[in-house]
């Protein structure tokens, strides 16, 4: 019974990174723009995030930790939508390639929030020595006397905010892209920019503000990860890279609906950190039942960290065969639109 809390707290805090990113990918999606910058842009959120508070404690000896959490959402949403800013600027201005443009941002976001993660361990006096742990303490924050519920309390209420607030926001997004003006517009411009251009709507504006505010809502991830998961520290071990790239696969498992990405958020978040759990059930298949299950080997682990990119590609040659409207893609997605083409 640990092992199985144990696995489905882990699918929480990993989902929850990855419905971020894949929220704001979904939002950029559906104007038409296809972002692969998605890890980078996480990356970006999450050292904004960190530098920002670790700035305000360390100079602050009276910081209050609300103020550093709002100076951290802040500064990783703002960061992070400026990076959705510099791409909207390349691939809607200058018409770049868009997947080029993604990739590049990525390489970029990776680079430019480690060698910041690296300064800022420099500055804190060595790794692991940076300290915002009152910022890091609101994120993690839990009400005592809920999770202190037996079992119920670990699997439900043993979460810092962020994760509330990300179901929200899915379900939030998903009410104004199908239930709204707003919205309505927005699926105009990704479906066919030049009718939507034709009908009065302004394209450009559309793609540049979803794009922008996709790449904020997907730097809120990073951010998570950076203060929740790693407690407000800096670590360079990938994991914002991989998660980031598992919210793009989850955009299409979702079928671009905002409200579907929950609950596959969280089978990702558990199929991600699986293998660390497999051994301990071996174990207890073993002990349990007398069975004699050989250990599991390194190329088995790996074959298990694949299972969320075979899903989402089973997913999607499924939704291949599949002829509803709703489960497809953006008819115009990756392609730029010119008004002097038309």
């Amino acid at each position: 019974m640990d092992q199985l809390i144990s696995l489905f707290t882990t699918a929480v805090t990993f989902g929850t990174v990855i419905m971020y990113g894949a929220m704001g990918e979904i939002l950029t999606e559906k104007s038409g723009n296809l972002n692969l910058g998605v890890p980078g842009i996480m990356y970006i959120g999450g050292i904004a995030g960190l530098i920002g508070s670790f700035f305000y404690e360390n100079g602050n000896p009276n910081a209050i930790p609300f103020v550093g959490m709002l100076i951290a959402l802040v500064c990783a949403f703002a960061a992070a939508a400026l990076a959705g800013l510099l791409y909207s600027f390349l691939t809607i201005t200058l018409r770049a390639n868009q997947n080029v443009t993604g990739l590049t941002l990525t390489i970029f976001g990776a680079g430019f929030a480690n060698y910041f993660g690296g300064s800022l361990n420099t500055m804190a006096g060595g790794v692991g020595q940076i300290s915002v742990a009152l910022t890091s303490g609101v994120f993690r924050y839990s009400v005592p006397a809920l999770k202190t519920i037996p079992v119920a309390g670990q699997l439900f209420f043993s979460y810092g905010y962020m994760v509330y607030l990300a179901i929200i926001l899915a379900i939030v997004l998903n009410w104004v892209i199908s239930r709204t003006s707003v919205g309505l517009n927005l699926r105009a411009v990704g479906e066919n920019a030049a009718t939507a251009d034709a009908a009065g709507i302004n394209v450009t504006r559309y793609k540049y503000l979803a794009t922008c505010i996709g790449a904020g809502i997907s730097g809120l991830g990073g951010l998570y990860y950076v203060m929740d998961y790693i407690k407000g520290t800096w670590a360079n071990d990938g994991n914002i890279e991989a998660l980031g790239w598992l919210a793009v696969a989850l955009v299409i498992f979702a079928t671009w609906k905002s409200v579907r990405a929950i609950w596959g958020a969280y089978l990702f978040g558990a199929l991600y950190w699986l293998y660390n759990f497999v051994p301990s059930f071996i174990e207890l298949l073993n002990n349990t039942f007398g069975w004699s299950i050989p250990p599991m080997t390194r190329a088995m682990q790996q074959i298990i960290q694949m299972l969320p990119y075979v899903v989402t590609i089973i997913v999607l040659l499924f939704v291949s065969f599949r002829k509803r409207k709703e489960d497809q893609p953006p008819a115009s997605l990756g392609i730029p639109y010119f008004r002097e083409e038309r």
